[in-house]
């Protein structure tokens, strides 16, 4: 069989949601990873996928075998993270075989490494280059640009609130980005936030305080890192659950003590311990009337303000179905940019935000502020 369409990683929780919402859409696709029956397993579970056009394909993860599979399609998404220690021989392939790249990534480090080493590349190649074509960092990119179109807008702050449990996945790869260096944007340039450190928020549908982390400094900053709309960007996520907040940054805090000293590798291992021991099991499927998200955007210019909240529901659910959108959108022609874009430049912030609405996956609103 062939496919326009790979999804590298499709075992995971997040892999299965963009499946399901493939199938929906009429897209054929091969589900790859490491073991045949372990991505049949998987797929089995997913009801969405009876009767859908897809396959089922085990590849090596190292660069020869990954292009030859990739070879002959037109999009790779990319869901087996951690990124930043599992998806350079991915993005690597993707580029040999003529292959458009996505991937669900959360690491900002990993999103400044494929920008500053793939993207000119990409781009020479009229191909996508689109790390964190998922909720985090989509939905705040999509909220940002909403507010841009008020003149004068030049800083924006960004929030996150979700109150979805992570899966194993998730977990490892927020708990490794969080213990590395993050970065604000102050004056159009990277500034530092102290390490393992947390910040008191106000979200925009709740009376009282919440506590929030910069989760690595979001993928926001480096999207609009050199766009001259753009002076000062920051992006903050805050926990509903404060006993899951307690934990991390007690976490964080130990880990700076204790790990922060150690080469790289090790620092890896020992975060991928931790995120093991926090998240031992896959979540269940989000529930709309449980799993609800905030984004909020305020922006400001000099004597301007707007404020943009994105209200909606099932974070992973929304990936899935962006994850789809994107590839509807590739395979018709409609792709808006090439070489290392956000969701938004690639494919529309307001096209994106309008397909999550037709789905019931959120609302949003836009005031002066």
């Amino acid at each position: 069989m062939t496919a326009p369409v790979i999804i590298y990683g499709a075992s995971g929780y997040t892999g299965k949601l963009i499946a399901w919402h493939l199938a929906e859409a009429g897209i054929p696709f091969i589900a790859a990873g490491r073991s045949v029956e372990r991505l049949e397993e998987q797929m089995a579970l997913v009801p969405e996928l009876k009767g859908a056009a897809f396959e089922c394909r085990a590849v090596a993860h190292e660069v020869a075998a990954l292009t030859s599979l990739f070879t002959g399609a037109r999009v790779v998404y990319n869901v087996a993270g951690p990124f930043s220690e599992l998806g350079r021989p991915v993005v690597e392939a993707a580029l040999a075989a003529g292959c458009h790249y996505l991937d669900t990534t959360g690491e900002a480090d990993w999103m400044r490494t494929v920008r500053d080493d793939f993207g000119a590349k990409f781009a020479a190649k009229k191909l996508l280059l689109a790390p964190a074509s998922s909720y985090m960092w989509a939905a705040g990119n999509l909220a940002a640009e909403i507010a841009l179109e008020t003149p004068g807008i030049d800083s924006l702050d960004i929030l996150y609130l979700a109150d979805s449990a992570t899966s194993v996945a998730s977990t490892k790869s927020f708990l490794r980005m969080c213990t590395q260096q993050q970065y604000y944007l102050e004056n159009g340039k990277p500034a530092p936030w102290p390490m393992a450190t947390a910040y008191p928020v106000i979200s925009p549908d709740a009376h009282r305080l919440y506590r929030a982390v910069p989760w690595s400094g979001g993928g926001e900053p480096i999207w609009y890192e050199g766009d001259a709309r753009v002076r000062n960007c920051e992006t903050m996520v805050a926990f509903k659950n404060p006993l899951m907040f307690d934990a991390v940054i007690s976490t964080l805090e130990e880990f700076q003590e204790k790990y922060a000293h150690l080469p790289n590798a090790e620092q890896v291992r020992i975060c991928n311990e931790l995120g093991g021991q926090m998240t031992q099991v896959e979540p269940s499927r989000e529930d709309p009337d449980v799993n609800r998200s905030v984004i909020s955007c305020i922006g400001r210019g000099n004597v301007s303000g707007v404020k943009v909240v994105l209200r909606g529901n099932s974070p992973y659910i929304q990936t899935g179905l962006l994850g789809a959108e994107a590839c509807r959108r590739i395979l018709a022609g409609q792709l808006l940019a090439t070489g290392f874009q956000s969701p938004a430049r690639a494919f529309g912030a307001r096209q994106i935000l309008n397909v999550w609405a037709e789905h019931g996956y959120h609302s949003w609103s836009a005031e002066a502020n």
